[in-house]
């Protein structure tokens, strides 16, 4: 059996696997008549994927057939699979990784210590600088970002293209160098998926300063760093950053 054989058997073997494991109830479906298999049938999981039911048996049985990764996607959705099950499953499809940053999910938890952190702003932040969460303080540190459509709530976008975010930082040069070069080292990361090629794409339209930025190809960037800032209301302010990681 040669390796590609293999990892075909394995990549069956695996959506076989789980298959086996749902229930009817554990995805919206009746039990109906007394089953012969365990799990879900093979047309359950096709519908429920929008997939056609011949395709997804080819992928069960093994067959040297390519799916896509919106297909696979939707199968992993279906098998109502895990993140590390659903990256398993890209990897044997020989796919790039689905992206994690549209997966990050804030928890109760999380909202909790962000405002256990008051007086001093926090947010939860994508390693894109998406603004995901954040408490009261924060709310206010440069604009009120309330009044923001979500896609617009992403400190690299901001830093680049808000005049009032530009205007809060006394050393605009030294944070917007700071910021491309952390992007950079996460990009390399994440270059394979089409979320950040269109990011990277549109921050460069957006902004010709980001863009030559971009071009350096500095990486780093300090992750603990003080931000020296002026606010509208209370003057300058002198922080200390920190950045956690939360799982």
């Amino acid at each position: 059996m040669s390796r590609s054989d293999e990892v075909r058997a394995e990549f069956a073997g695996f959506l076989r696997s789980r298959r086996a494991r749902l229930r009817p109830a554990d995805v919206g479906l009746p039990d109906g008549a007394r089953r012969r298999v365990a799990g879900l049938r093979r047309e359950e999981v096709a519908q429920l994927a929008g997939v056609g039911l011949t395709w997804y048996t080819w992928l069960e049985q093994g067959r040297p057939i390519a799916a896509s990764a919106q297909v696979i996607a939707a199968i992993a959705r279906a098998l109502r699979l895990s993140d590390d099950e659903r990256d398993h499953l890209f990897a044997l499809a020989d796919l790039p990784l689905p992206d994690r940053e549209a997966r990050l999910c804030v928890g109760q938890n999380h909202l909790d210590l962000l405002e256990k952190l008051l007086p001093y702003p926090a947010a939860v932040q994508t390693s894109r600088f998406d603004i995901r969460a954040y408490n009261r303080a924060y709310r206010y540190l440069f604009d009120d970002l309330d009044d923001m459509p979500d896609e617009r709530r992403n400190c690299a976008v901001l830093l680049f293209t808000d005049t009032t975010w530009q205007r809060a930082h006394i050393d605009l040069d030294h944070a917007q160098r700071r910021i491309a070069a952390r992007l950079r080292s996460a990009y390399g990361r994440h270059h394979e998926e089409p979320s950040w090629q269109r990011f990277i794409g549109e921050l460069e339209e957006m902004s010709p300063r980001f863009s030559e930025l971009w071009r350096l190809g500095d990486v780093g960037g300090e992750r603990n760093a003080s931000k020296h800032l002026v606010h509208a209301r209370v003057g300058e302010l002198n922080l200390e950053m920190s950045s956690l990681w939360i799982d």
